[in-house]
């Protein structure tokens, strides 16, 4: 007699999961996966968004009376459903590990129940329902970010490219050093400032702008280097929430050069200017790639 139940398959970006066969297919080419991990992965579609402790995957994975090493069958099982998946423990798109308490995944899932000749796809309710600290939304918004006409061109986390942590901390710690060298070198040539601006109709408000932004300015990037080289707890939740304010700002500064202008011709000025205009985006991407994100070992 036929099972009546409904067969269910979770698609997730370019995989899809069956979870009555545990074949895992990515873009229709089946990906090897051995049973253990398709039940690790199967508990995390159900709970996406949700922590799930190595001790609930130990019940599953091994009933009472079994003996084995738990803490390396867990790893293990984990760190096989990453390499099918292609994804990291340090930098992680799908699997996200949870210091001292297990694992969540991270990006949306959908349901397909197959009933007959009945096939519906409805997103698992827990995928909005759930707090998503991964690095992407169901709705495709950056998490932390508010929407707005930018949401169309800034890139999401799966579209930027892997890098070594090191690497996109480094640049992302540079770039918060560059800006706090605009902001000391401008306070220290107050006068020659003053003295530039002089012609502009508005050179008092200009003046006294700068004045007050690099003030302002000035321990906001020392409190991102510090998040950034410590790795901070949520630094990356913060300065998403902080990039919105931090952007116009950036704009602002892009000119900087043009304070130079008594030392560097206007041409240089101007080619300084265009490459600053892109910097607020750099940082955000560097912050989306793991800059400042605490490394978790892989397991």
């Amino acid at each position: 007699m036929p099972d009546p139940r409904p067969s269910t398959r979770y698609r997730f970006g370019v995989f899809e999961l069956d979870s009555a066969s545990g074949e895992l297919r990515r873009g229709g080419l089946r990906v090897k996966l051995h049973s253990q991990p398709a039940q690790v992965l199967i508990m995390l579609l159900e709970r996406r968004g949700e922590t799930l402790t190595r001790e609930e995957i130990c019940r599953e994975l091994w009933p009472d009376g079994t003996f084995v090493d738990f803490e390396h069958g867990v790893n293990s099982a984990v760190n096989r459903l990453r390499e099918a998946l292609g994804d990291k423990a340090g930098n992680p798109r799908f699997v996200e590990t949870l210091a001292r308490r297990g694992y969540r995944f991270l990006i949306p899932v959908e349901r397909i129940l197959d009933d007959g000749n009945v096939s519906c796809a409805v997103e698992v309710s827990r995928a909005l329902e759930a707090p998503l600290a991964g690095p992407v939304k169901p709705t495709g918004t950056s998490q932390g970010t508010k929407p707005g006409f930018l949401d169309g061109v800034l890139a999401s986390p799966e579209e930027l490219p892997k890098s070594s942590p090191s690497v996109v901390q480094t640049l992302f710690i540079l770039l918060q050093i560059m800006y706090v060298g605009f902001y000391v070198g401008a306070l220290a040539n107050l006068a020659e400032i003053d003295e530039l601006l002089s012609p502009l109709s508005y050179a008092t408000q200009v003046f006294a702008t700068m004045i007050v932004t690099a003030a302002l300015l000035i321990p906001v990037r020392i409190f991102l280097v510090c998040a950034a080289l410590f790795r901070a707890p949520g630094v990356r939740e913060k300065f998403r929430r902080m990039w919105w304010f931090l952007l116009p700002l950036d704009g602002l500064w892009s000119l900087a050069p043009f304070l130079l202008l008594h030392h560097i011709n206007f041409g240089m000025a101007l080619a300084c200017t265009t490459v600053l205009v892109y910097s607020p985006f750099a940082q955000r991407s560097l912050i989306l790639m793991g800059a400042g994100v605490e490394t978790a070992p892989p397991v």
